[in-house]
């Protein structure tokens, strides 16, 4: 599925967290083709300036930087070179993000740090950082990438379940507090996606004994979500489109949340 490219995002600067591979190199492709400056961050800096590449080379404007989004130095850095680059942003996509799946009861400390830091310090850091500039202009859009994951429980997702419940708050949270300064704020909610991570997701489930066999994901969810369909939801709610929608979750599942 291709979303229509009409420069929905014609003049706006755009900054992808985890914008590198999978979902998150689908919304900074399309972001670019859709009229973006796009500032593609990514932990593996060599993979963002590669996709960076590749589009200017379509003729189209991005920049790859490296960052680990889950520290602060990095952020600061990185968010500063972007605006050197592209000027103030417009949108924020947090999309960084990642998984563990096990037991509850052998979940070690430190990877219930890890991955609350990976997952949510990330949106804290992005967004503090980001914010500013879009409160200078009164107007901006952020979209946090969260999970059906935030309100339907899996065997063995204790921890990631938890780090995407408080992505769904986030972005709500956000919202609320920053919506008479002109800030929108959405979560967006993707089931089983067709990608290394989601793909990564369904083996280790499935070693752990859960049912997520083809039939289980029909059943579901009809198949599973391509990454450009979750770059075309992100889209519209970095639009103008979505102008009234604000503090909301968008499920991108094809109704697995509405069983």
């Amino acid at each position: 599925m291709n979303a229509r490219l009409d420069g929905r995002l014609a003049g706006k600067v755009a900054i992808i967290s985890g914008g590198a591979g999978g979902c998150g190199a689908a919304a900074s492709t399309l972001f670019a083709r859709q009229g973006a400056r796009v500032a593609i961050i990514d932990r593996d800096g060599d993979a963002a300036e590669t996709l960076a590449s590749i589009l200017r080379d379509e003729g189209l404007s991005a920049a790859g930087f490296g960052a680990d989004v889950a520290r602060k130095q990095d952020v600061a850095r990185a968010v500063a070179a972007a605006r050197e680059t592209f000027g103030p942003a417009d949108v924020l996509f947090n999309h960084a993000g990642t998984l563990i799946v096990k037991p509850f009861l052998d979940i070690e400390e430190d990877e219930w740090d890890w991955l609350m830091a990976v997952n949510v310090k990330s949106m804290y850091l992005m967004t503090q950082a980001v914010l500013p500039q879009m409160l200078e202009k009164a107007a901006g859009t952020i979209i946090c990438t969260s999970s059906i994951s935030a309100v339907c429980a899996t065997p063995g997702e204790v921890l990631y379940d938890t780090t995407k419940g408080a992505c769904h708050m986030f972005a709500r949270a956000i919202a609320i507090e920053y919506r008479e300064r002109g800030i929108r704020c959405n979560a967006i909610a993707p089931g089983f996606i067709r990608t290394p991570h989601g793909i990564r997701e369904i083996d280790q489930l499935r070693a752990m004994g859960v049912d997520v066999s083809e039939n289980s994901i029909a059943q579901q969810q009809g198949r599973l979500c391509e990454p450009s369909e979750v770059a075309a939801a992100a889209l519209f709610l970095a639009s103008d489109e979505s102008s009234f929608v604000n503090g909301a979750h968008l499920f991108v599942d094809n109704g697995f949340s509405a069983l």
